[in-house]
């Protein structure tokens, strides 16, 4: 591992808004009373790299708590240290591995789950690794509120396509879906956040996916 990486990794253990593998485990039920100290609603986004979607989401809504999850904790600091720097309390960063969420949020607790450019998993035979096969959509249903929406942004037709052969058999709710996302009108302050990847795809003139929908 680099020296940047180390050094990044040792930073975000003395960051208050990063909660690192087991020490979240005791939150589970209690985030928004215990970490965020109210009664606000939460939110996820799953795979969240840099951050960008939380800190941008918790800039534009902070009346609702917002919790960036990924494994990689030299991304995560780039968010997690945004956040302190600007001092927007309603975001937290929690570094586990997304298959293990039921461990960490309880049943109903999350209101809304953003999964932004995930890694599409292409070959077949890591299927059950996509952040929208069956087995991760079953975790979702357990821990969001009734009504409660995924949103997918991706640049890969190949996760766009399968997440929508997914909804169709599990007979889910389709509210929004597009293959061009810039090229539709559906753009507004919260589509329009980029990540450092959707930059990249878009400097490239790459169509971005999105989808939103929800089990009932």
């Amino acid at each position: 591992m680099g020296k940047d990486k180390l050094k990044r990794f040792a930073e975000i253990a003395t960051f208050d808004n990063v909660i690192e593998l087991d020490n979240g485990k005791i939150l589970k039920s209690q985030w928004a009373q215990t970490h965020f100290k109210n009664n606000n609603p939460v939110i996820l986004e799953l795979g969240c790299g840099k951050g960008e979607y939380t800190v941008n989401l918790a800039r534009l809504f902070p009346e609702i708590n917002f919790i960036g999850v990924d494994y990689k904790g030299n991304r995560i600091w780039r968010g997690a240290k945004t956040a302190i720097e600007e001092n927007i309390p309603n975001v937290a960063f929690l570094r586990i591995q997304i298959e293990n969420l039921l461990d960490y949020f309880t049943e109903k607790e999350i209101t809304e789950i953003w999964i932004t450019f995930p890694d599409p998993q292409p070959q077949i035979s890591r299927e059950k690794k996509r952040l929208t096969s069956p087995r991760f959509l079953e975790k979702y249903k357990t821990i969001l509120k009734k009504g409660g929406p995924i949103h997918l942004k991706t640049d890969s037709d190949l996760l766009y396509a399968y997440t929508k052969e997914k909804i169709e058999e599990l007979g889910l709710k389709v509210h929004v879906i597009t293959n061009d996302l810039y090229k539709s009108d559906l753009v507004d302050e919260v589509l329009s956040i980029k990540t450092y990847y959707e930059k990249k795809y878009l400097a490239h003139d790459k169509n971005i996916n999105y989808l939103k929908f929800s089990f009932e």
